[in-house]
């Protein structure tokens, strides 16, 4: 098919979430790469915030964001692995209203070629809450950068064609 019409992007307000019990603000760099990633490619960050591995402080974090028409997209870094610690699937699974299953299923197949059989251990998720996207990335660096660049920026932009996520936020509310 031949693309006849040209698209504008249409920015999105994204909410950028942290999970660790060790970073900060000075040491957070996958949280910044995040929010350097979206700003570059004109979106608007909403809110950036780092609560403990703690699925009850990262279900309300969450929840609040899900609740608030302004934030249309919510990326979280961290706690996506196999420790005891790990709890983000956990505490957002439950939020979904849909899951989205092959991005798991992407990320693992494209972090596959980067670090080998080591691209298991990440559970990352994403699915649809209230009419929010939430996608959940492992917490290092490389994995945000690979998941942003490959995956999530594509579909958070409308020009992508055949189609994109961005598309369908109007329509995510609809009742069936």
């Amino acid at each position: 098919m031949l693309e006849t019409e040209k698209r504008e992007l249409v920015p999105l307000s994204i909410a950028i979430l942290t999970v660790s019990d060790t970073r900060d603000e000075n040491t957070d760099r996958s949280g910044a790469l995040l929010v350097q990633r979206l700003t570059e490619a004109g979106h608007y960050l909403y809110e950036k915030v780092i609560v403990k591995d703690d699925p009850q402080m990262i279900s309300e974090r969450v929840s609040q964001w899900i609740a608030d028409d302004k934030v249309e997209v919510i990326i979280s870094t961290g706690g996506t692995g196999v420790t005891g610690r790990d709890g983000t699937p956990e505490a957002i699974e439950p939020l979904l209203k849909k899951k989205i299953d092959g991005f798991g299923e992407l990320f693992r197949a494209i972090s596959y070629k980067e670090i080998g059989t080591s691209s298991l251990q990440s559970r990352c998720l994403a699915g649809v809450a209230d009419g929010t996207y939430v996608f959940c990335l492992p917490g290092s660096t490389n994995a945000c950068a690979t998941g942003w660049d490959k995956i999530i920026s594509l579909q958070l932009d409308y020009r992508t064609r055949p189609c994109n996520l961005a598309e369908l936020l109007p329509r995510l509310k609809e009742k069936g």
